[in-house]
């Protein structure tokens, strides 16, 4: 289960936000600004709220009245960015393994094996990020974000930058990953079959505040 209770303020900026959920997809939809990112970045601890709590699957990461700020590597989430974030001077392989140092009860070499085999990438290993299509990037973003078996995974955008061909495998995929991890998860999407087709449930932004939750 996922618990988000903040309050984040910049650059005459607002977020204020309040939802739970559990081992299911929220997607987070609303017009660029409104504060989607934002709370992803919150919740892994890139940005610190001002206020507030969060809780992953019953530990508190967040508590600004404990002033207890979990670091990054500390929250056992994965993390994948619109841009996919992968390390240019790494190979996939490493890109792939870099995240287990950090963490205890990660995937042994045996399961990584097969996450690479099952994301159809062993053929990657050896090649650079700026070798790769978008597809590839997006499947080595998601297997660096599961090889630490992680307690929740954010989506930032994921699919964007994909055509519609790449899109469409990637779906049944996400799903896959969403029946066998049964973890929470939150995805942030423009597209409205996309939030459809993938998500639980639906929260909408608007300058920074919850206007609107929708079960799918």
């Amino acid at each position: 289960m996922l618990a988000v209770e903040i309050e984040k303020s910049f650059q005459g900026f607002s977020l204020k936000v309040d939802f739970n959920i559990k081992n299911e997809v929220l997607v987070i939809v609303g017009p660029s600004g409104s504060g989607k990112s934002t709370i992803l970045n919150c919740i892994s601890g890139i940005i610190q709220p001002d206020k507030g709590k969060i809780s992953i699957q019953d530990e508190v990461v967040f508590d600004s009245d404990c002033h207890k700020n979990l670091p990054v590597e500390n929250r056992k989430l994965g993390h994948v960015f619109q841009s996919y974030a992968l390390f240019p001077h790494m190979t996939v392989e490493k890109n792939i393994m870099y995240g287990l140092k950090n963490h205890e009860n990660t995937m042994t070499d045996q399961e990584v094996d097969c996450l690479i085999e099952k994301f159809g990438i062993k053929h990657l290993l050896q090649k650079r990020p700026q070798q790769l299509s978008g597809g590839e990037k997006q499947r080595v973003a998601l297997a660096r974000s599961l090889v630490i078996k992680p307690n929740l995974l954010l989506l930032d955008e994921p699919f964007a930058a994909l055509d519609q061909e790449t899109k469409e495998k990637l779906y049944e995929e996400f799903l896959e990953i969403k029946k066998e991890w049964n973890i929470p998860i939150l995805l942030i999407t423009h597209d409205e079959f996309e939030a459809n087709y993938l998500g639980d449930k639906t929260i909408k932004l608007y300058g920074g505040s919850l206007v609107e939750k929708v079960a799918v």
